[in-house]
């Protein structure tokens, strides 16, 4: 059974407010499949009935449960492989050359479940450059069931699966049951924060390097520029960018580079601009 058009109004402008995430006309399967689960247990016999109380109740707690479901990313460990070498390679090494403190910050934007903040951080401990040195690294999300998990540092024994070396499971986790959990050395490394992107970030100190991949996809130009635009408020002048393979700065802010990073690439603020964020 598919979404009525007018649940799925519903929760495209829901998801839309408090998000600013687009769910286009033929999202209807997938607002199905991830409202199908709350719908259940909730008690009702389907998404539709589920989504007509909810637009007559507007319960904060429900509504907040259908923006996270719609939200969250898929994730794995080390995705896409070539922006993890580029760190290890080219960006990690750069910035070595230029840190006097021995001090890194990292910002790891909709983290998801923790794999990309943890896969970043041992990409640093596998980088020569940046043995002895301290790695902060700050994860945010928009959902609070996903931090949580991201938090406990606790994976199955499928997720582990999704890009993890055999390796590295070993050296970096520890056995808890049935499932794999990460090492405490890595995961006092990182604060987990809730952030929605589209509303103004809170105070942060200035970031090395910051992971946003596979988000500026979902929203529309404006939000697009507003988001590059204050993510370069909270970069150190000389610092890297990462977006996904399919999303670029070009058209939308061009206040931002493309450079060469390995076999990779990366974004930086242009020259020009640097002094606004000096």
């Amino acid at each position: 059974m598919t979404i009525s058009p007018d649940a799925f109004t519903f929760v495209r402008e829901l998801v839309r407010a408090e998000s600013a995430i687009v769910l286009d006309p033929g999202k209807e399967y997938l607002v199905q499949s991830r409202l199908v689960s709350l719908a259940r247990t909730a008690g009702h016999r389907d998404v539709d009935a589920f989504v007509r109380e909810l637009s007559t109740r507007r319960n904060p707690a429900t509504l907040r449960l259908v923006v996270e479901a719609l939200t969250t990313n898929e994730t794995s460990w080390f995705r896409d492989s070539d922006p993890f070498t580029a760190l290890r390679e080219s960006v990690f090494p750069t910035l070595a050359e230029t840190r006097p403190h021995r001090q890194i910050r990292v910002w790891a934007a909709a983290c998801s479940s923790g794999q990309e903040p943890y896969s970043i951080l041992m990409t640093a401990q596998d980088t020569p450059e940046l043995t002895g040195w301290k790695v902060d690294m700050l994860a945010t999300d928009l959902s609070q069931e996903m931090l949580d998990r991201a938090r406990s540092g606790l994976y199955s024994q499928l997720e582990v699966n999704r890009g993890l070396p055999a390796t590295t499971l070993v050296r970096h986790f520890e056995r808890a049951g049935l499932s794999w959990r990460i090492s405490p050395a890595l995961s006092s490394q990182v604060q987990f924060r809730q952030l929605n992107l589209m509303r103004p970030f809170p105070p942060m100190e200035r970031f090395d390097v910051v992971f946003l991949r596979n988000v500026l996809i979902y929203f529309d130009l404006a939000t697009k520029q507003d988001i590059l635009r204050r993510v370069r408020q909270v970069m150190a002048p000389d610092g890297h960018l990462f977006l996904g393979a399919a999303e670029m700065t070009m058209g939308v802010d061009d206040a931002w580079e493309r450079v060469p990073a390995g076999s990779s690439s990366v974004y930086r603020i242009r020259e020009e601009h640097r002094s606004c964020v000096s």
